[in-house]
């Protein structure tokens, strides 16, 4: 609500407004927050204490591990964060630009819109409507949602921009622009699909090309979800809270621009020694490691500007939540580097290092600067004061202690497991050949996490019933502000004077002889492209400081006026990486070169039973790729190969390995194995802490859509022909028949069309060209053994020994690689 404040007759200013700003979306959106918070931070809770003790499962298919897991991730980063950023970014950008938000409708639509989205997510997961893709696993129509949503959002938020009365936008708003237009970009290529049904569809891209285009969007959605926002959100509520201006203006301007920038090419750091082009693993390992000076900008930036205040971080539990959260995320964005080295993430990739890592971020970074903000808001979205500072400096202290258990054991169960996996003998043979030695190992390292993440959870609680209290104490007020009016005169720079603005051209320069860097063939012309470039460098620096001396404004100053010139730049700059990694792998075939033979199509049961293995979720403890490295090739077998999974929509190479890697697994076991390993981990496995999926052994599996996967797999590139789909339904019962029957011989009994004999098939096929047979093999020609002597009834029976799933198999060889 905006209107005219009454002007008395000797009034200065006749262009005076008042401002009445809409607080009430931002109360919705910070108690939905709290609300969601809980709720995931209880299913992370479940989640950790089903890894100590697998009971916790309740047998139950909806709660088992890999199906909360999803869950838990996406209540914690859409829900809970999701809200909390929401909440910041209403709040802060309205007090910005000095107007109300453009329309309470788009805001109402925006609110209510993502927490049904939300819903939809907690309904849709725990019943194994799942993509496969980490972070992304939601199902097209609630894909289609969300970005319908976002657009609401973004038309909100630009709307405001275009009816601001602050001509300058503020270092805040430049990290929601970056954070609007890049989330939408991800999440628009990330969630390209193929539907087959209402809730069921297949990723438009395969095997290694799906795996970059995942973890392109996997990374840049903590980097564009996770952190822009909330150093948008550090930014504003920081130096509010201490009463005091951000430190550095310069830093903050080139904290931003090398941020966004860099940001997006260190993806590939998440798939190091796997099938991805060493090309690509190299590129996101560099910009991975200089993403350090950037972060570390930011993080000093937030903390230099307590400079001169940190009495007042004693005494206000606000200021001791934002100076932990900062510190936190200057300690996640110096260890995402650090594993990003090939050495180091040898070591801990498929370990519990990497979840401590990403935990660190989420409840030190993102869950303490949440409740700095609340803390501070809540007040004056109630006109009230905080209901109890001691419980707030109680919470701070609990919680703080729950991230240092919770990361300490974390890093001591990773760094463990990883060196016991890779340690060999003096003979070469591994020291450790059973992956649930490991488990055993690290198992009190998951009771001391569960205790980590409860003291956290009980600190989130304390501070739900302060905010409680505090909003019952007073009553809901809007901000009301007196602002002027912003002139409506044409801008001091035209869209021209940008594009043609030093900054521009140097970098265009820049860029010319980088390239021409890269293709010097001698020493000389190396030599001579780096004089070109510090000429460069220099020419920028003297006439950056001539203009100054002349009082021109800088051409920064001219973009941070126009909000449609910096929001394409940043465009541009956030393009610039997707483009250069996605491209050539997904469009040029030399990218991604064979070295051996290539993957078949799986038949119509494998492909049933890869669709169970997906919606079992177990792709969060199991990976399907085996790495270059003595301890893989010795304990999996023969390292896996980029052709391996052409036709694997999705990809399943995973990111934690819970339990062994399965890319080698077909033909390892006879079908009565998995069967006993499917219904009772346990039995052939002591030890295991995988749940019972015997309930798949009574679920149906949906036999008559068998054919249209496989035209929906044609369509995508598959080379299924059309006798394939016209004979889908009888291959697919064939050789479910031969593997029951195989059973059968052995005293099993199960139907041939169930769930379980299907993913039993899938698992038979992994890393070979066929599986289970489409016809029974004929006997074996009877041969008369010679008679054998008569069993000594006393000598004793030996027990027979299960296989164990971990140890490698007989026939495999190490094929070289990093020790």
């Amino acid at each position: 609500m905006i209107s005219p404040t009454p002007q008395p007759a000797n009034a200065p200013s006749p262009n005076t407004i008042r401002v009445e700003y809409d607080d009430t979306t931002v109360r919705r959106f910070m108690f939905a927050s709290v609300l969601f918070g809980v709720v995931g931070m209880l299913v992370g809770l479940l989640a950790a204490t089903q890894l100590a003790w697998w009971q916790a499962n309740f047998n139950l298919p909806y709660l088992t591990f890999s199906r909360i897991r999803p869950l838990h991730t996406n209540a914690v980063i859409f829900a809970f964060v999701g809200n909390m950023m929401f909440a910041g970014v209403y709040y802060s950008t309205q007090r910005l630009l000095k107007t109300r938000m453009a329309s309470d409708a788009l805001s109402s639509i925006h609110f209510w819109g993502w927490q049904l989205i939300i819903v939809a997510a907690a309904v849709s997961l725990p019943l194994g409507f799942s993509t496969g893709k980490e972070y992304a696993e939601l199902e097209w129509p609630i894909d289609i949602a969300i970005a319908l949503i976002w657009v609401v959002f973004a038309i909100n938020f630009f709307w405001t921009l275009a009816k601001r009365n602050e001509q300058q936008l503020y270092v805040a708003i430049w990290f929601y622009i970056a954070t609007i237009i890049t989330v939408a970009v991800l999440h628009i290529v990330n969630s390209l699909a193929l539907p087959l049904s209402p809730l069921k569809s297949y990723s438009a891209f395969s095997g290694v090309q799906d795996a970059l285009v995942q973890w392109w969007y996997g990374h840049n959605a903590v980097a564009f979800f996770l952190t822009t926002p909330i150093l948008g959100i550090m930014y504003y509520f920081l130096p509010k809270a201490v009463g005091r201006p951000v430190y550095s203006y310069r830093l903050s301007v080139v904290h931003f621009w090398s941020l966004v920038f860099m940001y997006i090419w260190a993806g590939p750091h998440h798939l190091l020694y796997t099938s991805l082009p060493d090309w690509a693993q190299s590129l996101g390992m560099l910009f991975s490691l200089m993403l350090w000076a950037p972060s570390w900008g930011g993080m000093l930036n937030g903390l230099l500007t307590l400079r001169g205040a940190w009495n007042k971080v004693r005494e206000e539990p606000v200021l001791k939540f934002f100076a932990a959260g900062v510190t936190f995320y200057g300690m996640a964005t110096f260890e995402g580097p650090l594993l990003s080295i090939k050495s180091v993430s040898a070591l801990a990739h498929y370990t519990d290092w990497i979840v401590g890592h990403a935990h660190g971020g989420a409840l030190g970074w993102n869950g303490l600067m949440a409740a700095g903000m609340f803390y501070w808001l809540t007040p004056r979205l109630f006109g009230t004061k905080l209901h109890s500072k001691s419980a707030a400096d109680a919470h701070f202290w609990v919680a703080t202690i729950g991230i240092i258990l919770y990361l300490v054991s974390m890093w001591i169960a990773g760094i463990n497991q990883g060196l016991m996996l890779k340690a060999l003998n003096p003979d070469g043979s591994l020291q450790y050949p059973s992956f649930v030695e490991t488990l055993l190992a690290i198992r009190p390292m998951y009771i001391l996490r569960a205790v980590g993440g409860l003291l956290y959870l009980g600190g989130f609680l304390l501070m739900a019933w302060n905010l409680i209290m505090t909003a019952r104490s007073g009553k809901a007020v809007n901000g009301v502000a007196d602002v002027l009016r912003r002139a409506d005169a044409e801008p001091s720079a035209t869209a021209f004077d940008v594009v043609k603005g030093r900054p521009i051209w140097f970098s265009v320069l820049t860029i010319a002889a980088m390239v021409a860097f890269g293709m010097a063939s001698s020493t000389v012309m190396a030599v001579v492209m780096i004089a070109v470039l510090a000429v460069i460098g220099e020419g920028a620096y003297l006439l950056s400081r001539r203009d100054k001396a002349a009082g021109k404004p800088s051409w920064f100053t001219l973009v941070e006026g126009r909000p449609l010139a910096f929001a394409v730049l940043t465009l541009l700059a956030v393009l610039a990486g997707g483009v250069a990694e996605l491209l050539p792998t997904i469009l040029v075939k030399q990218a991604v070169p064979e070295t051996g033979a290539a993957q078949k199509p799986y038949t119509a049961l494998e492909l049933q039973g890869r669709d169970i293995y997906v919606r079992e979720g177990c792709y969060t403890c199991h990976s399907q790729m085996v790495r270059p490295l003595i301890g893989d090739t010795q304990r999996y077998g023969e390292v896996s190969r980029a052709e391996e999974f052409i036709y694997d929509h999705p990809f399943q190479w995973g990111s934690k390995r819970t339990g062994p890697d399965l890319h080698r697994a077909g033909g390892r076991y006879p079908n009565l194995w998995h069967y006993s390993h499917m219904v009772d981990p346990r039995a052939v496995s002591p030890g295991s802490n995988m749940p019972s999926f015997e309930y798949l052994a009574s679920m149906r599996l949906d036999t008559a859509i068998a054919p249209r996967k496989l035209a929906a797999m044609q369509k995508l590139g598959v080379p299924y022909t059309n006798a394939d789909l016209e004979h889908a339904l009888e291959t697919q019962k064939a050789q479910a028949e031969v593997l029951t029957a195989d059973l059968k011989t052995q005293g099993i009994e199960l139907a041939w069309d169930t769930d379980l004999t299907a993913i039993i098939a899938y698992l038979q096929r992994l890393g070979r060209d066929t599986g289970v047979p489409l016809t029974a093999p004929p006997p074996p020609t009877a041969v008369v053994p010679p008679p054998a002597p008569a069993p000594d009834p006393a000598a004793p029976v030996a027990p027979a020994v299960p296989a164990d799933p971990a140890a490698p198999p007989a026939p495999a060889q190490p094929v070289g690689g990093a020790p």
